[in-house]
Parts: C-alpha cells; structure tokens; sequence
C-alpha cells in the first residue's frame, strides 16, 4: 500500500493509476497532529506514527482502500467530515450520540476514559469536585471539555487548549492548577515527560470507547468493521496495542 504522508489539509490529493486502469479507491484520511501515543509526528522522517496510526494502515489494506494522510486541529475534525472535504478520520475520537448524528462511526476500537492530571506537589486535588474554582486545561472540542462544562457549578477557569502539548506546558509552568483529558494520553504524559513532576489523581471518569469517524453515509462502514473484528480475532490488534501500551486487559 503506498500513502502519502501529508503535513497540511491543504495539498493536492493524488489518485493512484495505473496501466490506465484506476486502482484501489484512494480516500482523505485526517488525524490530529499531537494525541501521544495514538498518533504524532516523528522527527526523525516527517511521518506520523502511533496507535491510531498502526491500526488505520492496518484497516485500509484489509478493506481495501488506499489514502492519503492530513493532520488537522482536533475541533475541526468532525466539521471535516460533516462537509465532506475528508472521508476517514482517527484521532481518538469519542463516540457519542452527538456525533453519530452528524457522522458514521465503526465498532469501537479502544475504551477510555477521562482522567485528572495534577503536578506532583499538589495534595488538595483528589477528585473532579476539587476541580470547582480552579484553572483546568483541556482540549478544544474534546468530550473532557464537555464533562468539565456540564460537571462543574463554576467552570469559569476551564481553559481549553489547542493541542494536548499546549495544556500540559500549561500545568508545568503553574498557568493552570490541573488538567483534565482522555486517560490514555494524560498517563502516557505522566510516565514520560513528566515523570516525577506530575500525577494522575481520581477515578477513571465517564468510560468512552474511541471509533473511526466515517462520512455520513460512507460505503466503508462494512468494510472498516469487518477489518477490525478480523484484526482482533487473528491477533494482529493485541500485537499493536501492545507496541504501544504495554501487555493488553483481557476486556479491551
């Protein structure tokens, strides 16, 4: 399979011919630029690796379907979709009814969950209600952003950043007192960036379960989900969850 490893939304998409015949359907693929360890850029060759990354190269040659790869800010990700300027997008996103309203999803591929992130000298915050009148990062667009509005009596110090990177740099230089975001990616900070300056504190909050967001309509559902039961039954999923996280739960 060749994709192109775009950086921009921007570029002239390719379509793939040969011998002048047209060959696998090439589709418009965007990610988030920053969701460690789901997808990221490395620095080294320009291409975004991940989780995310492994699963939907992965997907795409068992449906059958060539793509072309973008990055885009995680809150125009869904509205991407919904105008149908892309086709596919994974970026650890939340299923919700919401935005099964607006776009197709496939069957679940990761459960999550929201958890709080606090530096390591910080004992009065234990759980979400400590949270009240205080300065909490999260992410623009982002179900965490959601939970914190709808949660909170007074949220008017939730403060919403563009990237995950941006809200950790955040909490390290004391701009906010916490962060609240998706489990995975607040534990991957905690055990490498910011190992021994942070912690994760509280319950996992409001269990979710991430899904490839498809256009409204798309002809791939089928062929998405057929892909991921068959990567889950061969063993192919358990071998790239576990590249990424470690040894897998016997419920993920």
């Amino acid at each position: 399979m060749s994709t192109k490893w775009l950086k921009t939304v921007g570029a002239t998409l390719a379509f793939t011919v040969a011998a002048g015949t047209v060959s696998a359907e090439t589709l418009r693929v965007v990610t988030d630029p920053s969701f460690v360890p789901f997808e990221m850029m490395d620095e080294e060759t320009g291409e975004m690796i991940g989780f995310d990354m492994d699963i939907i190269a992965e997907v795409a040659e068992r449906a059958g379907f060539e793509y072309d790869l973008n990055t885009m800010d995680f809150n125009g990700i869904i509205p991407a979709l919904q105008t149908g300027n892309v086709d596919i997008a994974i970026a650890g996103i939340t299923i919700t009814e919401e935005r099964q309203e607006i776009v197709d999803f496939s069957d679940p591929y990761y459960d999550s969950g929201l958890r709080i992130l606090v530096r390591q000298d910080n004992d009065e915050v234990k759980e979400l209600s400590d949270l009240e009148g205080k300065k909490v990062g999260t992410k623009i667009g982002s179900t965490s952003y959601d939970h914190l509005t709808k949660t909170l009596d007074d949220d008017e110090g939730v403060t919403p950043y563009p990237g995950s990177s941006d809200m950790y740099m955040a909490l390290m230089s004391r701009s906010v007192d916490a962060v609240f975001y998706d489990a995975p990616n607040v534990g991957y900070f905690a055990s490498t960036r910011g190992e021994g300056k942070v912690k994760t504190v509280g319950e996992l909050y409001e269990g979710q379960q991430y899904g490839i967001a498809l256009k409204k309509g798309s002809e791939w559902v089928d062929g998405v989900n057929e892909a991921l039961a068959e990567m889950k039954e061969d063993g192919t999923y358990k071998e790239i969850y576990e590249k990424w996280f470690g040894e897998m739960p016997e419920d993920q």
